[in-house]
């Protein structure tokens, strides 16, 4: 007990983070659990009670780390659509995405299947969309809908990419971020302006 005392339970959380990144949702029984805390297994069966709520604690802390990520890169990148490409890059793998992209889906998988972990990604990616959103336009219908896009082009570059290998992960995240801009007519990227937070073109003609 007194070794469970001195571990606070974010520490914890990162700890039985690394197992579950390891060997998966379904692989971090207590005993395996135990192993990386450095806890007992009743100690943890006596912390969460069950199994699939220490996996769903777990999830929730991933989820709190990203959310805190999230709002350092919105506060720390320029409000431009090139600042939106610097935030969705702050936020990516690099290079470590060709390994962590299976183990990646297999937490997708749990998080789709767990109501409260799916609240927690929907939540996020809300929030993801709408500060992607704002660099591009004052519009919110439009700056919804750009957000949403940007994020989806982020994460399918994400995935092919480890697919294909085409250079490395920065750059061809970059590239594919950078030509959806220019395929949407939103922005030149490069350029790093805003004219009076209104995209020109045709996003903002009458439909």
């Amino acid at each position: 007990m007194g070794r469970n005392k001195l571990l606070s339970h974010d520490v914890l959380l990162d700890r039985l983070l690394t197992q579950l990144e390891r060997v998966g949702p379904g692989g971090l029984t207590f005993a395996k659990a135990s192993q990386a805390a450095g806890l007992s297994a009743a100690s943890l069966v006596q912390r969460f009670g069950a199994r699939d709520a220490m996996v769903e604690a777990v999830l929730l802390h991933a989820w709190d780390r990203l959310d805190a990520a999230t709002a350092a890169a919105d506060a720390d990148v320029p409000i431009t659509p090139a600042g939106a490409i610097d935030l969705l890059l702050t936020l990516s793998p690099g290079d470590a995405a060709a390994c962590n992209v299976p183990d990646g889906l297999l937490l997708l998988r749990e998080d789709i299947r767990n109501p409260v972990l799916c609240a927690r990604g929907a939540a996020w990616g809300a929030r993801l969309a709408e500060a992607l959103g704002r660099r591009f336009t004052d519009v919110a219908a439009d700056a919804e809908r750009l957000g949403w896009q940007m994020a989806s082009i982020w994460q399918g570059a994400i995935i092919w990419w480890a697919f294909r290998r085409n250079g490395d992960a920065t750059s061809a995240i970059r590239t594919a971020l950078e030509d959806w801009c220019d395929s949407v007519d939103a922005c030149d990227s490069k350029r790093n302006n805003r004219n009076h937070g209104v995209l020109d073109g045709p996003l903002n003609e009458s439909r």
